[in-house]
């Protein structure tokens, strides 16, 4: 029988390690021996297969990017209403696979980062315009001509979450921030209802 290819399971093990590392360290301060011998390899296959520890951080990014995305298109799929559909983008965006320590260490390195590198920066302007254009989506019918100001004002409070959560002691609590955002929305909502009723 033929042999399984090892390098795509030895990159998403470095891929893996390179999170949990910068989850321990808090930051990129990391050495890419650290991030090989938590992979279980070499630190001189490591380089072989990325290059830099900051391509294995672009590497990383990359998978959390796309397990974010495949949530947020799986919530999406199963929510009918434009209610449902912001609930569920929220909810994906605070999920257990998305919103735990490793993870929000890697964002706040991501944010850092993205000052700096190129690839970074784009890879962070993907995901904002996505967000954006989801939450407008989904506000639209219930904010009308509102709805891009509410769908930046929610995507700066999810970042404004983790970024918090990456500095605090307590373990991440998804629930109680979905109902944080929903609650500035619910009362955003009214606001412009309110408005329509009387204006």
């Amino acid at each position: 029988m033929p042999r399984p290819c090892v390098e795509p399971i030895r990159k998403a093990a470095l891929v893996e390690a390179v999170i949990s590392e910068i989850g321990l360290a808090g930051s990129l301060d990391v050495t890419v021996s650290q991030i090989a011998r938590r992979a279980g390899m070499s630190a001189a296959l490591a380089h072989h297969y990325f290059g830099s520890k900051e391509d294995m951080f672009l590497a990383a990014m990359r998978h959390v990017l796309t397990v974010y995305g495949a949530e947020v298109r799986g919530a999406l799929a199963a929510a009918d209403g434009a209610e449902a559909r912001l609930t569920a983008i929220l909810r994906a965006s605070f999920g257990p696979a998305n919103f735990r320590r490793e993870v929000v260490a890697a964002w706040l390195t991501f944010w850092i980062m993205a000052q700096t590198v190129p690839q970074a920066r784009r890879l962070l302007t993907i995901y904002e315009s996505r967000l954006r254009s989801n939450l407008t989506a989904c506000l639209r019918p219930l904010a009308g001509a509102e709805a891009p100001r509410l769908a930046e004002a929610a995507g700066a409070m999810i970042d404004g979450v983790y970024l918090r959560q990456a500095l605090a002691r307590t373990p991440p609590d998804g629930k109680a921030s979905v109902a944080l955002i929903r609650a500035m929305l619910t009362a955003e909502l009214a606001v412009i209802r309110g408005q329509s009723v009387t204006g």
